[in-house]
């Protein structure tokens, strides 16, 4: 059999497609966003919980300076019965906690730009575009201590337990401080990070399809070479 040593090259995340979003960055109130169709494995139920502390103990109750709001970009997924179930009754989330089912492309990057950070509290993840996508538009990343997240993300993110509700909490409310040391730390790192790109991983796909056709036409080759009758003596 013709055997090919794997080729692994992540998905694109270019730079290039940065919006301009003025619009978002002055926003009033700081917000975070969550890139992730809603499921149990992302952990949306960890985050709802957080929002909800932080409203109860606000001076007052609903939208207000101190609580940042909390976006949830994705669609809705299986087995999230406990998440829907707060979005849908819990009056406490009304004007903090803002679900976005359906946006474009450019419509999703112009609202992460805006990000404190991007939360992204997963128990587990295949590759983590969303980290990419949000360390390109140089948004911060906040998310869970996992490997295929260290592997995009390098020494960029943060880091958290997707366990530990009361270092996320932390977290959130000093990346909602304008001069937080934390979240300055983390940009001055971003400054040395390097966007996957499009071009490299189209050029690796391209690459192994043609290395591929040759390994079938070689073996094909073979096999008539093997199967052809010896030449008869003159």
């Amino acid at each position: 059999p013709c055997i090919t040593p794997p080729c692994i090259t992540p998905l694109g995340a270019s730079p290039a497609n940065r919006p301009g979003a003025a619009s978002a960055r002055g926003a009033a109130t700081p917000y975070f966003v969550t890139l992730s169709t809603i499921e149990p494995r992302k952990n949306h139920l960890l985050l709802l919980q957080l929002w909800r502390r932080m409203a109860e103990t606000a001076p007052q109750a609903g939208p207000d300076a101190t609580i940042p709001r909390l976006i949830m970009i994705g669609a809705r997924g299986w087995e999230n019965e406990n998440v829907i179930d707060i979005l849908e009754r819990a009056v406490w989330l009304r004007g903090v906690v803002e679900e976005r089912n359906r946006l474009a492309d450019a419509e999703m990057r112009a609202v992460l730009s805006g990000a404190r950070a991007l939360l992204l509290p997963s128990f587990a993840e295949g590759y983590g575009l969303p980290v990419a996508e949000a360390l390109a538009l140089g948004v911060p990343v906040l998310c869970s201590d996992l490997p295929a997240l260290r592997e995009v993300g390098r020494a960029v993110p943060e880091y958290l337990d997707p366990l530990d509700g009361p270092a996320w909490l932390a977290a959130i409310r000093d990346y909602a401080d304008p001069a937080s040391p934390r979240r300055l730390a983390q940009l001055a790192r971003l400054a040395g990070w390097r966007a996957p790109d499009w071009t490299n991983h189209i050029t690796a796909v391209l690459d192994l399809i043609r290395s591929l056709d040759h390994g079938i036409a070689g073996q094909a080759g073979a096999s008539v070479m093997a199967r052809s009758p010896p030449a008869m003596p003159g």
